[in-house]
């Protein structure tokens, strides 16, 4: 597989020209790109109670099921950042494509899952079978993580590249033996008896850790709007612990797709950690130490080992923890 930094060029050429109206945002406005995940619920959250809004901000939130398309579009300037995993952003970050994560959002803890036959009996087992994933993103990180932690090599195995949803509908219907995907397909496989869940995220906690970021100019130039933007983020968060079910049915709606009705939604979140201001201090760590910094170095070592990377990323390019104290 081509490392994904030496397709971002071809990328951005082939959508610029779709975008070539954009205009920069205005003072004020915060448009993000993120696929169809219940972890950034609380960004709907925050912009339909009016948080945002009340912050002085317009955040726009735009729903792009395809991290090359929502990065083609902040590099010709018609989103000013995403919400995506540490490691899927890692693959892009250049620097002559210079972004920043500047609060980070969620962990998976259960939400992604290997799907596998109801005989299977050990992770091991699944040697020789066909694995249903989606290669260059989260769900082949996250497997690769798997494998080695049970003495495994991506070899051992047969990827069949498809989407999540697609695997998913792959297993179920009978097409493949193996798949890795996430809610709410792994709740679905559960109540069906269709298979089984091998394996879920929260065996491997903080390996799936979901952050805000956004282009260094637009930090540069709006570090007041990105405070407001955090502070109002933790303001969701703190609304959602102390009235769940309303937060729920307001981001289901949000967030829409498969997760639109509230009961779904809520049944999502039992797989995800929502990170408030506290949680975010812990994660951040420092620059030489902590839980992100660890997170990035093991990123690092299985990108590059599948040739997705030609380089490290280090914390210091990837991060700008100065926000996540923000009232």
């Amino acid at each position: 597989m081509p490392a994904r930094s030496s397709r971002l060029v071809s990328i951005v050429t082939g959508v610029a020209a779709l975008l070539a109206t954009s205009l920069s945002a205005q003072a004020g406005t915060i448009r993000l790109g993120m696929t169809t995940w219940v972890g950034y619920g609380p960004l709907f959250l925050a912009r339909d109670l009016g948080y945002f809004k009340d912050a002085g901000l317009d955040v726009e939130l735009k729903t792009i099921e395809e991290s090359s398309i929502y990065m083609a579009a902040i590099a010709s300037g018609e989103l000013d950042g995403m919400a995506s995993t540490v490691d899927e952003i890692m693959k892009w970050r250049r620097p002559d494509f210079c972004f920043k994560s500047v609060v980070a959002l969620d962990d998976s803890h259960g939400g992604d899952g290997v799907l596998a036959t109801s005989d299977t009996k050990t992770f091991a087992d699944i040697k020789g079978k066909d694995v249903a994933l989606n290669e260059g993103s989260v769900s082949e990180f996250w497997f690769n993580l798997l494998l080695t932690k049970n003495g495994m090599k991506a070899e051992d195995v047969n990827i069949v590249n498809m989407t999540a949803d697609d695997a998913a509908a792959a297993f179920i219907g009978g097409r493949v033996p193996v798949a890795v995907t996430w809610e709410p397909h792994l709740t679905e496989v559960r109540k069906s008896g269709k298979g089984q869940v091998l394996v879920d995220s929260s065996t491997t906690p903080g390996a799936i850790v979901d952050t805000v970021s956004l282009t260094c100019s637009f930090i540069e130039k709006h570090p007041d709007e990105v405070k407001a933007f955090v502070g109002a983020y933790y303001k969701a968060i703190d609304y959602l612990v102390a009235n769940p079910d309303k937060a729920y049915a307001i981001m289901a709606k949000g967030v829409g797709g498969y997760l639109a009705d509230p009961k779904d939604f809520a049944d999502a979140a039992k797989g995800v950690n929502f990170y408030d201001k506290a949680r975010n201090k812990e994660f951040f760590g420092t620059p030489t130490s902590g839980q992100l910094f660890d997170l990035i170095a093991l990123a690092n070592k299985v990108w590059i080992a599948k040739g997705a990377m030609k380089s490290p990323v280090e914390y210091k390019d990837l991060v700008d923890a100065s926000f996540i104290g923000a009232p």
